[in-house]
């Protein structure tokens, strides 16, 4: 919703921030899963089960200290761990269903 006044330079500032916070972000997903599909991919040649809930408990814990110490909500930041290992499992599992 836009007033037709000029936005404050403070908020154009911080605006341009956050769009290259969200671009820094979108490259690290992306990094991220190019990662996780080579661990798919030795996890299905090595007959490895798509999850390893041991190994995401490690995880979980580990972020949320990470989130404490940098002042982020650990319950937000265990909830967005948890989305991502949900597609991953969900990688996982399509390439390992498409293993011979």
């Amino acid at each position: 919703m836009s007033t037709g006044r000029p936005l404050p330079p403070e908020l154009t500032s911080l605006r341009q921030s956050i769009d290259n916070i969200d671009a820094a972000l979108v490259h690290l997903l992306a990094e991220r899963f190019k990662a996780t599909q080579r661990v798919g991919h030795l996890k299905a040649a090595e007959g490895l089960p798509p999850a390893d809930l041991g190994r995401e408990a490690q995880q979980i814990e580990r972020l949320r200290r990470l989130a404490q110490d940098a002042g982020l909500d650990p319950v937000f930041a265990e909830k967005f761990l948890g989305f991502i290992v949900e597609e991953v499992i969900r990688h996982h599992e399509e390439i390992a269903s498409a293993r011979p």
